[in-house]
């Protein structure tokens, strides 16, 4: 659906250029004081400048125009030439009783990584912004028509894998996979566990940081690794198989999907041929032995490193796969924008890489953009840990918001007939909707304080407060139809329900503006105050208990609409509504 701004807009847009004056000027926004007007336009002013004339004046000959069309209830001008606007009821009510329709696809395709979770490593705290913020992002790219293929981009490469296999060796683990006369075949049957890789990884990465020759050993193994050598190969396919397993199960249990599963290593042996290439067209050179690619320009305020593609001892950093991997995503799926939904803190990573790539040409048609993040804290204001001071894992994350979301259905005495089953899946629908929208209702690159005890709360601002109000609307419509009450289309009345119609209305606005500045907090604005909107209407009206039939209908009709807008857009956060509370 046509976002009701963009028809203002577009109408505002026909009076300015009926002016002579150019139809841009036209932009109408939702109206900084809705005690005065619905929407506003300050075009007269930008335009006044253009034209050279008095703001005023231009805004009382387009108020003129405006005040002839029935789409506008009131027309008025304050200050310099400020143009108030209220839409009447009718055209209200005629864009509110039309079929609720999905974005038409637009043809482009947008590349999403997000997640970014290491091989050998459990899940914990930190993946989780980028992992709730992507999948957002994915959800409502592709309700904007967008053609989304997300890319879950593992650390599956590099010294890291080197680290454990020497690990492993030196445990004296599954020998045949370190004798150099074996060729293979290997083991089906993976010799660690993703138990034993979260023991043997800290370790490894210990026993490398307190002795050279475990740190050499490591990049040995590394570069053999990456040459092939056959029980290196298989040991590591076993790294990866047991945990993407693991890391299935943590991003099931958070309701997220991915395209794609690739990693690091999958543009391992386009490596070579991009460095022939970049250094045949001169665009990579030596520099203290290292082969990098400058990246600095002229207008630079402040030094900017080279992208440094291989080291001085023959290594490859993240940043050489990283550009690779621009390649094959290029090539591969040839999108529009790539979007790399990453900490903050790696922003110089990205801006030098991004620069490669576009000094190279590598990036095609698309456009690459770092989507930045902050710091989730606790309640001290420090990177949020367990109790004992070390890294909370995801999993324990969302047990302890489960058991936190059951305390609280118990304390509001919901669900205390149902059966246990129903109680532990509403439990963790609460459980998530309070870390998710706790997470996303923070504007992304903002640190934010995460409470779980405020967040988990059935009122304020919060996932379990906007899953309640969809639910009681589900039990107003379940015992309309109970009772066979019909839905009709909604009719405004009353203030609440004007109100509530143009908020409804503005859903689309949301969608578009969240998109734009890849910014999830709008959605979660949108809701809330869609939320608040309803719970002000539901307090005013009489809905089942009506005694007008017609009226009933129109206000079950409105409840209808609701509830299909604030699930939608819960969906797009990926927050699931319970049936029943």
């Amino acid at each position: 659906m046509t976002a009701l701004t963009a028809e203002l807009s577009d109408a505002v847009g026909r009076a300015f250029a009926a002016e002579g004056l150019d139809a841009a000027f036209g932009q109408v926004q939702v109206s900084d004081r809705p005690d005065l007007a619905q929407f506003q336009c300050n075009g007269a002013l930008a335009a006044a400048k253009a034209a050279k004339a008095n703001p005023r004046a231009i805004a009382e000959k387009v108020a003129a125009r405006l005040k002839a069309d029935a789409m506008f209830s009131r027309v008025e001008i304050a200050g310099p030439g400020f143009i108030n606007l209220d839409v009447a009821d009718d055209a209200l009510g005629t864009r509110i009783a039309q079929p609720v329709t999905m974005s038409p696809p637009n043809g482009k395709t947008a590349l999403i990584d997000f997640g970014g979770p290491n091989v050998a490593k459990p899940m914990h705290v930190g993946h989780l912004r980028s992992t709730v913020i992507g999948d957002c992002l994915q959800r409502l790219f592709r309700a904007n028509g967008w053609n989304v293929v997300s890319d879950i981009h593992l650390g599956d490469w590099g010294l890291q894998m080197g680290q454990l296999i020497s690990e492993v060796e030196s445990r004296g683990i599954a020998p045949e996979y370190f004798d150099a006369g074996v060729k293979g075949p290997y083991p089906e049957q993976s010799p660690v566990t993703m138990e034993d890789l979260e023991e043997l990884y800290p370790a490894a990465s210990a026993a490398c940081k307190a002795d050279p020759a475990r740190l050499d050993a490591a990049r040995r193994a590394t570069v053999e690794l990456q040459d092939g050598r056959p029980g290196y190969r298989a040991l590591w396919r076993h790294f990866v198989k047991v945990s993407e397993a693991g890391l299935e199960r943590e991003f099931a249990s958070l309701g997220v999907r991915f395209d794609m599963w690739k990693g690091e290593s999958s543009v391992h042996d386009g490596i070579a041929p991009m460095l022939a290439d970049l250094k045949a067209r001169g665009l990579a050179e030596t520099s203290e032995g290292a082969l990098v690619i400058t990246v600095a320009e002229d207008s630079d305020k402040k030094p900017m490193p080279p992208l440094i593609l291989v080291k001085s001892e023959g290594g490859v950093l993240y940043g050489t796969t990283d550009l690779a991997t621009v390649i094959e995503r290029v090539r591969e799926q040839d999108p529009d924008l790539i979007l790399y939904v990453v900490d903050h803190r790696q922003h110089g990573h990205f801006e030098q890489l991004f620069r490669a790539a576009e000094k190279a040409k590598l990036a095609g048609r698309a456009q690459l953009e770092h989507v930045g993040y902050g710091t989730m804290n606790g309640t001290d204001g420090k990177p949020f840990k367990t109790r004992a001071g070390g890294v909370m894992k995801l999993y324990d994350l969302i047990a302890m918001a489960t058991v936190e979301a059951q305390t609280r259905l118990a304390e509001q005495g919901l669900g205390a007939d149902y059966t246990a089953a129903e109680k532990a899946d509403i439990a963790r629908q609460v459980g998530l909707a309070t870390i998710k929208f706790a997470d996303l209702s923070n504007h992304r690159t903002t640190d934010y304080i995460f409470d779980l005890e405020r967040f988990s709360r059935f009122e304020g601002k919060t996932g379990p407060y906007l899953q309640y109000a969809a639910v009681r609307i589900k039990s107003i419509l379940r015992k309309a139809a109970e009772e066979g009450h019909p839905l009709a289309t909604p009719q405004i009345r009353s203030p609440e329900e004007r109100t509530l119609v143009l908020q409804l209305l503005s859903e689309a606005s949301a969608r578009q503006a969240a998109e734009e500045k890849r910014s999830p907090n709008i959605l979660c604005d949108y809701a809330f105050t869609l939320a608040q909107d309803f719970s002000r209407f539901y307090g005013a009206h009489h809905i089942m208990s009506e005694p007008d039939p017609a009226i009933r209908a129109a206000r079950l009709g409105l409840c209808a609409r609701v509830l299909a807008d604030l699930t939608g857009t819960l969906a797009l956060l990926g927050i699931e509504v319970p049936e029943r509370m």
